[in-house]
């Protein structure tokens, strides 16, 4: 059994207790214990009949000592609900109403399956690019078409009602690639406020894009669909590889727009696909050009992913002393309980969409990853912007991802590889290259369970519920004490106030008049680019995504602002998302309270 002797026990604050019960109890359940039995025993029934009780009691062990499955898993694992235990999936949608188009379901047909895995509790993104420019020529009907936006609008209020009744709302996310001819409308899409509020929004650029920015080229804005009458009068033509052209634009000014959309609203995002391609461990039998609604899991069409986090405070022996250290032995314990418990769920998951159990089963994917690495570093003294913490971050990443993938091949001579394996070419991913010569070995020789394992999520409400707010995944602290607010069931919000987890644990037997250390810096004072420069830390060792919000201060400069985007691309990163306040998105975590570190004086 897993032995960590870090224990620190508190009474829960009264978030975290009620988030617990309100999204995670059922039936009697009245704590965190109670819940893990449940989830413990349900993935054990994936086991040999005569070593139930033992995977059990393992299971149980490990989300007792730093594994917090994702959401669904602890939600609807064990009960009678046919809801997913799957947070991610991908809906790919075609340029028709109803019929297939080049292997994409017509539209109203996505809708009819988005519908399905939002009612069973799914996240789903989408790429929108396939549809039709606005008034692009419809041939059956002489009309013109409507253009990609307004469908997302209709996407929207399906997740809006399915949402309605419930406690939790709807989450997707719509791409547009950036040489769509209707992008510069889908960039600015959200400077209203409430505009499209079930979806979060991010566009997808090449090299070719980045490289016709770099020398300040103009682009083409392309698609198949052949377009009205109206805009061949107007210039749009076609060009020799068969693509219409609509029209062209300077690569900055389409580049400005996105940057002043963002920086104004924190939208879009950016995906880089050419880099998400490159390091695909799959690239050999599928494309990639989506993502989950946080960014976390690059998907394929019907790809999904279960998630699961290491809350790394578990970990740290002799927090906030001089000899605080990582218990890399413990860590190591839990990553192969936890990617076992992952792989179980795929096999006992109700599945929304058939077409998704085709692929989840095929590809076998998963996502572990970490949480609390902001409060960690804390507990070892490292302050989040420094260049110990960034190598501390990423052995602790290499540790992970080396661990969960010899768990993995493991788990291959077991059960069997999954079934889209094919050794050769999967050896030859970007991301596989860089194992360890002896994994890649046992890889070839014994084959993988399964083809991605690792994924780090935002893990924002599993954090406060079963780890008393522990800070979210790769983030920094985002204050000690601040105002939350959360939405019941019935529909009203209750305010909150909430302590960060190693604030409360580093003020535990002190003199709260004390002044805090130098490491302890919330996400408000970092800089950017050293926010930044953590994820680029980080990711050479994670082969999905990276979920992070980069903080900037409603002053940081606006030219700064858009080199951190090109520092994410030149940095190899994959996607970049930034968040400035504004009076246009809202927010459930208000500023943090000023406060002069002793808690009896903090004022509201």
């Amino acid at each position: 059994m897993i032995s960590i002797q870090n224990r620190w026990e508190v009474e829960p604050q009264p978030i975290a207790r009620d988030v617990l019960l309100e999204k995670y109890a059922h039936g009697s359940e009245v704590n965190a214990h109670q819940i893990r039995e449940r989830v413990a025993t349900a993935l054990a029934e994936c086991e040999r009949v005569d070593r139930r009780d033992y995977y059990r009691e393992l299971f149980l062990d490990a989300l007792e000592n730093g594994f917090i499955p994702a959401g669904r898993i602890n939600a609807n694992a064990g009960t009678d609900l046919q809801a997913t235990l799957l947070n991610c999936y991908v809906q790919p949608i075609g340029d028709s109403v109803a019929e297939f188009d080049a292997d994409k379901p017509g539209i109203y047909v996505a809708l009819s399956e988005s519908a399905e895995t939002l009612r069973r509790g799914g996240g789903v993104g989408y790429n929108f690019s396939a549809l039709r420019p606005r008034g692009a020529l419809v041939k059956s009907t002489e009309q013109r078409a409507s253009g990609p936006l307004s469908y997302v609008e209709i996407f929207d209020r399906c997740c809006e009602t399915i949402a309605a009744h419930g406690a939790r709302r709807g989450a997707q996310l719509a791409v547009l690639n950036i040489e769509h001819p209707d992008i510069v409308e889908f960039i600015n899409a959200k400077q209203q406020a409430g505009h499209l509020a079930n979806f979060n929004m991010s566009v997808g650029v090449g090299d070719s894009f980045m490289e016709a920015l770099h020398a300040d080229r103009d682009v083409e804005l392309v698609h198949r669909a052949a377009p009205g009458p109206e805009q061949i009068t107007r210039g749009a033509h076609r060009r020799g590889d068969g693509l219409w052209v609509y029209g062209r634009m300077r690569a900055s000014a389409i580049w400005d727009q996105i940057m002043r959309s963002t920086y104004a609203v924190a939208e879009p995002g950016v995906l880089f696909l050419d880099c998400i391609n490159r390091e695909n461990n799959l690239w050999y039998c599928e494309y990639i050009d989506a993502t989950n609604p946080c960014g976390e899991q690059p998907l394929p069409p019907y790809g999904s992913c279960c998630l699961g986090s290491l809350n790394l405070t578990a970990f740290v022996r002799e927090a906030f002393t001089r000899r605080a250290s990582f218990n890399y032995v413990a860590f190591r314990q839990v990553i192969r309980v936890a990617t076992r418990m992952l792989d179980n769920v795929i096999d006992i998951t109700p599945w929304p969409v058939p077409a998704q159990q085709r692929r989840g089963l095929a590809a076998r994917r998963i996502g572990l990853g970490i949480t609390g690495l902001g409060d960690a570093l804390l507990m070892l003294g490292l302050r989040y912007d420094s260049a110990a913490a960034r190598t501390t971050a990423a052995i602790i990443a290499e540790v992970l991802r080396d661990t969960a993938y010899s768990t993995s091949s493991q788990l291959a001579r077991e059960r069997g590889a999954f079934p889209l394996f094919d050794a050769e070419r999967y050896l030859q991913s970007a991301f596989i290259a860089r194992l360890p010569a002896a994994l890649r070995e046992r890889i070839g020789r014994d084959g993988i369970r399964n083809s991605h394992l690792t994924s780090i999520a935002p893990a924002g409400t599993i954090s406060l519920a079963f780890a008393d707010n522990v800070s979210n995944g790769i983030e920094p602290a985002f204050g000690w004490r601040y105002q939350r607010a959360k939405r019941s069931e019935d529909g009203m919000r209750k305010n909150y106030i909430v302590e960060d987890y190693a604030y409360r644990r580093y003020h535990s037997g002190t003199v709260n008049s004390e002044p805090l250390p130098p490491e302890f810096v919330d996400a408000w004072h970092l800089d950017p680019l050293e926010q930044v420069r953590m994820v680029a830390a980080i990711a050479p060792y994670v082969d999905a995504g990276i979920s992070k919000t980069v903080n900037i201060a409603a002053d940081f400069p606006f030219v700064q602002f858009k080199s951190l985007y090109l520092h994410a691309w030149q940095s190899g990163l994959k996607g970049i998302t930034t968040f400035r306040p504004n009076a246009v998105t809202g927010a459930v975590l208000s500023a943090p309270i000023s406060c002069r570190q002793d808690l009896s004086q903090c004022d509201v």
